[in-house]
């Protein structure tokens, strides 16, 4: 054997050894040895800075942290001798509760042993979990349920310090927390500390790390949130004396507010859908790259985040032009009402220049509303949501705003705060805002409801959209304070049962908006897409209903109703996959669900996965004879649902049986189109020279023709009609996928496919026509 291989061994890991101790060897965030655990009122080592608190909560116990540690990671001899820095090391993920040993606040958790009975268990989200929303809320308990309750304080540890320490209050060893999020993997650790324990060494002996993949989503449309402003405001909110000299009330820190609202916001939707098994999905905001507000270190440090952007926008109204006109709104209930409604929509159109075609999401507070104590009327303010088909609007006013928090430390003490509300300078909202706490929740509350009119949203039967906001604190503190809009002297656990929610059909319409869009999603419908929903009356007294986008559910209301009380789903169990293109309604089923509506009149409201809704007046008349015909060879006809309202003057009714679809050989070869800005008329050309006309031919003399391939077979399988108040556009749909233009108004009205539905074929055409068509509806059979 050659004398050099006899000298070679093999170096095992162990044989390196380190210049300086790894993380796990106890190093604390700033590079000193492990010291004991972090506690409310800052870290052990003591290194607080001083700093000015500029946020809304007033004698808050928050005490003060340590800033993100600088020190670079200890340095390591490689085995070329040069100095490298130690790799970061992932523990299994399925070991997710803590490790009694010694582990510095932030350390990697390669060490091994026992986890301790007292390590915080989180309960809303599971380890290694995906979610698109930059701030969470996660909630759990403490150790094992079966021990004794134990109150404390929970300490979040964010992904390598890129976010301060914060601490939260642990009652009956529940816990509810707000994580601040970076993209991609994030490794946090929740450290549980209580008077009643003892760590047993010098770091946290009752700790939890949990790992959240965080993917932003750019795919989907944006939420943009707004502060109006009148051409002379003076940039300032109605607050009291006390808060004007700790905080201020100027347009920065009504920033600050507003941002982390909208933060509150998404993070309460997003754990409403996972409550309601739709995915873990949320709007997004738009967000950039700024100074960050969302931790009031961040005041001292100057630190840039990425978060979310609040436009200001200067509409061309004064002050006392905006509270002039919503005083005479709040007296006078005619013309002037919703007046502010415009004004912001004006302003916000002209802000953001939308191109055609082009849709907006925006959610705006007017900042110069104002209490008038005299006359008892929050003046310049408005809550509203709704739109058209460029912009989706909600506004709402500022005079709750000096109640909001303004970063995530402030949460918990602003939903706690039993401070009464001074009328002599801010409102009590409709006696609901008694306190500061009660104040936060119908500010921010009621300007979500005002957001949930603007994704589409109707008043429901609960939840949010039904007042429940009033209970808003409950979602992000464990135990409640006392109310004086209640009476209650508190309350001492805020279980997810007694919490403020979306209604489930809220949840379903956000499943399928174009906002709420995840990255996993299958293709969905946006806008300029065909959303649309037709109803078929057929046999055996059924109707079929089919949407291209697929159905996504039906409510159901009986005569006088205006809040739906019962309804159908049709996705999925787990939310992830498109309904059913075409289902089947049954009276029976129907009214099964409905119990005590038993021989009222059924009205139907039948929504596209791709947003859009078909509305059935009387569901009955639909099913019934009435909706049927007997065709020249005997078969039965069925009527569709009409587009159209059938409202012009002269409007007349008409009905056309083509020739093709009960004489074997008749043979149809063209369709003629007559149109101008509205189509008036189409035509059946056959190959002997015969024709059928529907409507009149108008518009363009000769109108357009469209010539069938009749070699290959080629039939009419449809139309694609754009139509409002009457009939905009047509485009014909063949059998081998061939379509023509758009004759008449391309961009008028809204889409709507008409394709029989499987098992059924074109017989003809029913509807109305005055100066032009205004109601078209396809006659079907077998």
């Amino acid at each position: 054997m050659p004398s050099f291989l006899r000298d070679l061994r093999r170096r095992s890991r162990s044989s390196f050894r380190t210049e300086k101790p790894l993380p796990s060897e106890g190093v604390t965030p700033n590079g000193s040895s492990s010291g004991s655990a972090p506690t409310l009122n800052g870290l052990a080592n003591g290194r607080n800075i001083p700093h000015k608190k500029s946020n809304s909560t007033l004698n808050s116990n928050l005490g003060s942290f340590s800033p993100p540690s600088t020190d670079s990671a200890p340095s390591i001899k490689t085995t070329n001798g040069t100095n490298g820095t130690a790799p970061p090391s992932r523990p299994p993920t399925t070991n997710r509760y803590s490790l009694n040993g010694s582990l510095s606040p932030l350390s990697n958790g390669n060490v091994k042993a026992a986890a301790s009975p007292f390590s915080p268990r989180v309960t809303s989200v599971s380890d290694n979990s995906w979610v698109n929303q930059k701030v969470l809320l996660v909630y759990g308990h403490i150790g094992d349920p079966s021990l004794k309750p134990l109150d404390g304080t929970l300490t979040v540890w964010h992904h390598q310090e890129s976010f301060p320490p914060t601490n939260w209050p642990v009652y009956d060893s529940q816990f509810k927390v707000l994580i601040h999020l970076q993209p991609g993997p994030n490794r946090i650790r929740l450290d549980f500390t209580s008077p009643k324990l003892s760590s047993g060494s010098a770091v946290p002996a009752h700790a939890t790390h949990v790992h959240i993949n965080y993917l932003p989503l750019n795919g989907s449309p944006p939420l943009h949130l707004a502060i109006i402003l009148a051409k002379d405001s003076p940039g300032t909110y109605d607050a009291v004396p006390e808060r004007v000299e700790q905080e201020g009330n100027g347009l920065p820190t009504a920033i600050r507010k507003f941002r982390m609202a909208a933060y509150l916001w998404q993070a309460f939707t997003g754990e409403q859908m996972n409550r309601n098994h739709l995915g873990r999905r949320c709007f997004r905001y738009e967000e950039e790259w700024q100074q960050g507000t969302l931790t009031y270190h961040d005041q001292a440090t100057g630190q840039m985040r990425n978060e979310a952007r609040i436009h200001v926008i200067k509409c061309d109204k004064t002050v006392e032009e905006l509270r002039d006109l919503d005083l005479a709104q709040q007296y006078d209930k005619g013309t002037k009402r919703g007046e502010l409604f415009v004004i912001a929509s004006k302003a916000v159109k002209d802000y953001f220049k939308a191109r055609p075609g082009q849709r907006l999401y925006v959610s705006a507070m007017f900042l110069d509303s104002h209490w008038d104590p005299e006359v008892k009327v929050i003046r310049g303010h408005a809550a509203l949501g709704g739109g058209d088909e460029t912009l989706k609007l909600a506004i709402f006013g500022s005079h709750a705003l000096q109640s909001y928090p303004a970063s995530i430390e402030e949460v918990v003490p602003a939903f706690t705060d039993t401070t009464p509300t001074d009328t002599k300078h801010v409102a009590n909202d409709s006696n609901e805002s008694g306190t500061n706490w009660e104040a936060a929740n119908i500010g921010i509350g009621a300007h979500l409801h005002e957001t949930g009119h603007l994704f589409g949203c109707p008043h429901q039967e609960s939840g949010i959209m039904l007042r429940d906001y009033t209970r808003f604190n409950r979602t992000f503190c464990v135990k409640e304070a006392a109310s004086k809009r209640t009476g209650s002297q508190g309350k001492r656990i805020c279980l997810p049962a007694e919490e403020c929610s979306w209604h489930r059909l809220d949840c379903l319409r956000f499943r399928y908006h174009p906002c709420f869009r995840q990255a996993n999603d299958p293709p969905a419908s946006f806008i300029g897409q065909d959303e649309s929903v037709t109803a078929w009356a057929v046999d055996n007294n059924n109707v079929l209903v089919t949407a291209p986008s697929g159905v996504a559910f039906t409510e159901i209301y009986t005569e006088g109703d205006e809040l739906c009380r019962a309804w159908i789903e049709y996705a999925d169990s787990n939310g992830m996959g498109l309904p059913s293109r075409q289902v089947t309604l049954t009276e029976s089923d129907l009214r099964a669900r409905l119990p005590e509506a038993k021989n009222k009149r059924l009205r139907l409201e039948i929504h596209s996965a791709g947003g859009g809704k078909h509305t059935i007046e009387d569901f009955g008349l639909l099913a019934s004879k009435a909706s049927r015909l007997r065709l020249p060879d005997g078969r039965a006809g069925f009527r569709g649902s009409k587009l159209g309202f059938s409202k012009l003057q002269g409007s007349t009714p008409e009905e056309l049986i083509l020739d093709c679809a009960t004489i074997q050989t008749k043979l149809l070869t063209a369709i003629k189109v007559y149109h101008g800005i509205a189509v008036d008329g189409i035509e059946f050309v056959y190959e002997d020279s015969t024709s059928q006309l529907f409507g009149k031919k108008g518009g363009k003399p000769g109108g357009s023709e469209f010539l069938l391939d009749t070699r290959k077979g080629e039939i009419l399988m449809g139309f694609y009609v754009r139509a409002g108040l009457w009939i905009d556009g047509l485009q014909v749909l063949t059998s081998l996928g061939r379509r023509s233009e758009v004759f008449g108004k391309a961009g008028g009205g809204s889409g709507h496919t008409l394709i029989p539905p499987r098992g059924y074929r074109i017989a003809g055409l029913s509807g109305s026509c005055g100066a032009w068509m205004d109601g078209l509806a396809l006659i079907i059979t077998r």
